[in-house]
């Protein structure tokens, strides 16, 4: 290598380490050492280093925390471990109570905790291979997650790499996993929601509720925006906890640049632990995050293991769950607002009154039969709880000599109030909700799931351009995506000529979809992916669709009462009708091809589980169903056939347990032949 280049390598090496020193110092310890206009300049240092030799440029550098185009949805990943929930408890009876079982199981009588806060965020998992940020992954469902990797690299705490000295001062193998709580601090909460309120968006419920949707942003930039936060809490190696006692596992992290809650004590019986309780308690409302209450862990790796997990959660670990802040005020109105997916929902209109330091002047209902059990009226004294959440619950009435009772009952509109569509209540269900799809209370959602890559595949209609053409009036309703034009776009903040014709290109060749991803596009509630292909193979047009009566309906395959209940509705509302005349004039494909399904398999219900030699899960999916049968996704009394591949999990033992017939690859091809 040429002396100049080792030179550069070294210039630049340097000064991304003097950045990843003062991001520590600012994002870890709280404690910046120079001020902001310093530390921009040093970045802009080391973009222009790195834009004059590109090819330095290396996937942890401090510049690339944010890049990529925006992704079209997230792709799954499997966990190397579970990731389980904790059971919880409430007061200090059932905390004494946990701790017996910890001795009886244990058979130790001296155990060490370890307690921590409880943070209200969103857990996480980030895998390192070599010391570099390898992949970041949600909870999801505990052995499944999605893939986030971009949006976790934009969050400064997070470490993209650790230097190899770092690792080995600190004990840690090159490969691991750090588990941990994702969190948005208050401050940036409240400036958000403020923000939001200007542009006339919906606020976000809580800081956990907003730090799961930063978390799940289709485009990195919106959630570097968002400084959310990271602090880890656990450290495993090929799916195994590592070290031997979890106080060594915090200091460890800390040693080498994770941010870690340093609000954590070691405990040698309950009453430590108890006192730990009562002090946060009174102090969590000094804390700049959302705390709701206290983890409580077995210190030693060993005695971990002696215990072992319940179905769902560890032995060796709970968590204390603090009370709801409360108060008692009076309902002044109920008024009722309209979600984005038409959902109606009764708010109390109260009295200000402080709770927990915040004061608080609505309160949510959720529904008719919320309303109905609790007896609410307008002018009832009413006990309100907050549990961080921005619109308190109501939890009770008040009804004695100095609280006296209201006398207006609340009925729930029978036309929704932002748009003047029919409210429907679906019997067996607890919500009214708006059916017009065209209600500007959910034109948004509407409008990006229409475009949406499974759906109508228009790229570069995201969340920034739906914002601005929903905000300006440009889009209506779904049809009115096939009248932009491009001077409509020109108008719009960063869009570009090429960016606006390449947008007008994927709007026209969404025209020629088939008629499934139409069925799917107009969002009828319960009609997914698979369900509008059903739709369009029984009915071959979307005219003969909106015509069919409920036992036309419910002769396709997946479509029961509910799903048929609903296709009615849509299509009774005729603003909903209007809307698909207007897309019939826009020119998308509202005709298909009718399709034959075989008879061998009809009324044979299959279950797939494991990994197929020769074909995929969809493949195998595809072929069943062709053949008439039908493809459930869990194992009951009334499924026919568990079809087995390579590590199958939990379903080939629940198939056991029933007695349901079992067979592999070959015998589910000769079933089909």
């Amino acid at each position: 290598m040429p002396t100049a280049t080792k030179d550069i390598e070294k210039k630049i090496e340097a000064l991304r380490e003097k950045i990843r020193y003062h991001e520590y110092r600012y994002y870890v310890l709280d404690d910046p050492e120079i001020s902001d206009a310093e530390f921009d300049k040093l970045m802009e240092a080391l973009k222009k280093l790195e834009a004059d030799h590109p090819d330095q440029v290396t996937p942890d550098s401090p510049t690339q925390r944010v890049g990529g185009k925006p992704r079209e949805g997230f792709v799954k990943a499997r966990h190397s471990s579970p990731m389980l929930s904790l059971d919880n408890t409430y007061n200090e009876d059932e905390l004494r109570a946990w701790e017996r079982r910890v001795h009886e199981l244990s058979g130790r009588k001296d155990v060490e905790y370890m307690c921590e806060l409880k943070l209200d965020g969103m857990s996480m998992a980030l895998r390192y291979a070599d010391g570099h940020l390898e992949r970041g992954i949600t909870r999801g469902d505990g052995s499944e997650g999605e893939d986030v990797t971009l949006n976790v690299r934009t969050v400064r705490s997070v470490p993209l790499s650790i230097a190899k000295e770092k690792l080995k001062k600190a004990g840690i193998p090159a490969d691991f996993e750090v588990r941990g709580e994702m969190l948005m601090p208050i401050a940036g909460f409240q400036k958000m929601n403020e923000e939001r309120e200007r542009q006339g968006l919906s606020k976000f419920a809580n800081p956990r509720n907003a730090a799961a949707g930063t978390v799940r942003q289709l485009e990195p930039s919106i959630t570097a925006q968002r400084r959310l936060d990271f602090f880890g809490y656990q450290l495993l190696k090929a799916g195994r906890t590592y070290f031997d006692r979890h106080s060594e596992t915090m200091d460890a992290l800390e040693t080498a640049g994770f941010k870690v809650n340093r609000h954590r004590r070691l405990v040698k019986n309950i009453a430590g632990v108890w006192e730990f309780i009562r002090e946060w308690e009174e102090k969590r409302e000094s804390l700049p995050y959302e705390i709701d209450g206290i983890v409580i862990k077995v210190d030693h790796r060993n005695v971990q293991e002696e215990l072992g997990f319940t179905g769902k959660a560890p032995r060796w670990a709970i968590a204390y769950k603090y009370a709801a802040r409360g108060g008692i005020t009076q309902i002044e109105n109920i008024i009722v607002q309209v979600g984005r997916t038409g959902k109606l929902t009764p708010v109390a209109m109260l009295k200000s009154i402080s709770i927990g330091g915040t004061t608080v002047s609505r309160a949510t209902l959720h529904n008719m039969d919320e309303i109905e059990r609790l007896g609410v009226k307008v002018g009832d004294w009413v006990e309100v709880e907050r549990g961080g959440d921005v619109i308190p619950k109501v939890v009770r009435v008040v009804d004695d000599k100095d609280h006296p009772r209201g006398t207006r009952e609340f009925q729930m509109p029978e036309k929704c109030p932002v748009c003047g569509g029919n409210v429907v209540r679906t019997p067996g269900e607890a919500d009214h909700r708006c059916v017009n799809a065209n209600c500007p209370a959910k034109l948004r959602e509407t409008i990006l799931h229409f475009a949406a890559r499974s759906v109508m595949n228009i790229d570069g209609l995201g969340d920034a351009l739906v914002n601005q053409l929903t905000d300006r009036g440009l889009v209506k309703n779904v049809a009115d995506i096939y009248k932009i034009t491009k001077d409509d776009l020109l108008k719009l903040e960063r869009v570009g000529d090429k960016s606006a014709q390449n947008v007008l290109n994927e709007i026209d060749r969404s025209k020629k979809l088939p008629l499934e991803r139409v069925i799917y596009g107009l969002g009828i509630r319960f009609v997914g992916e698979r369900t509008a292909e059903f739709l369009a193979e029984h009915f071959g047009s979307l005219d003969a669709l909106m015509n069919a009566t409920e036992e036309e309906l419910q002769e396709v395959n997946e479509v029961g009462p509910r799903v048929s209940e609903s296709i009615l509705e849509f299509f009774q509302e005729p603003r909903n009708r209007e809307l698909v005349e207007q897309l019939r004039k826009a020119g998308l494909t509202f005709a298909g091809k009718k399709k034959e399904r075989g008879t061998k398999l009809a009324g044979k219900t299959f279950v797939l589980t494991g990994t197929l030699a020769h074909y995929t899960r969809d493949e195998a999916k595809k072929m069943i169903e062709d053949a008439g049968g039908r493809v459930s996704g869990s194992v009951s009394k009334k499924t026919d056939y568990v079809v087995a591949g390579e590590d199958a999990g939990s379903k080939l033992d629940k198939a056991k347990e029933l007695g349901v017939k079992v067979v592999d690859e070959k015998a589910m091809k000769e079933l089909l032949s």
